[in-house]
């Protein structure tokens, strides 16, 4: 029996014949791994959304701050009214002070109820000024923005001192009495001043401060 040897060109192609297959081979068991890890890993898969992450329904401005009463006490009532030049003439009666056998009208509300009860900021400020007077007792003066000034009198006691810049709702002090209307016991009298003008504090409740 002869013996027969293959001619270099055919052994060469069928090398490459052979190296072909192997790398076909791996490469077709890699991807058949891959989709089957990929399978395996369904939380790992990219999520694609068409919604941006802002939305034009939802405003971005804040609400406003509102002014609010200067007490939180439920039992608080108004005790003497603000005396308004174009109110009723029984409105009017009923704002007037009487001392010392003259009639006053009243710049403010007055309000009590209960005794020494807490009196609060009604908006944020800078307490411009401090004092006691003879008549009207403690007063504290506080200025907000949009030229707005409250004054807070008749007080027992003072929780704040002149140029803190307060909180909305801050205590600042207690209800107590003063000598122009001893008759309404413990009390709280609010002036507002609005743009240089005295207003009345029960109109303006509840109401922001670009609504003034």
């Amino acid at each position: 029996m002869t013996n027969r040897r293959l001619k270099k060109p055919v052994l060469y192609g069928i090398y490459v014949s052979i190296v072909f297959l192997v790398l076909g081979a791996i490469f077709l068991i890699e991807g058949t791994l891959s989709k089957d890890s990929f399978k395996d890993n369904n939380d790992e898969r990219p999520t694609y959304v068409s919604d941006t992450i802002f939305s034009e329904d939802i405003p971005v401005v804040g609400e406003e701050t509102k002014i609010i009463r200067p007490y939180t006490d439920t039992e608080i009532k108004v005790v003497k009214s603000y005396y308004d030049y174009q109110g009723s003439s029984e409105a009017q009666v009923n704002s007037i002070l009487f001392h010392e056998n003259t009639y006053l009208q009243n710049s403010g509300v007055s309000y009590g109820g209960k005794e020494n009860f807490d009196v609060v900021a009604i908006l944020d400020g800078t307490v411009t000024d401090i004092k006691e007077d003879s008549l009207l007792g403690n007063i504290v003066e506080i200025e907000h923005s949009n030229e707005m000034i409250s004054i807070y009198s008749s007080l027992s006691e003072v929780n704040v001192k002149k140029g803190d810049v307060i909180k909305q709702g801050i205590v600042i002090g207690k209800s107590g009495t003063n000598n122009i209307a001893k008759d309404l016991g413990s009390h709280l009298d609010l002036e507002l001043i609005i743009k240089g003008q005295t207003v009345n504090p029960e109109n303006y409740y509840d109401k922001s401060v670009s609504e003034i």
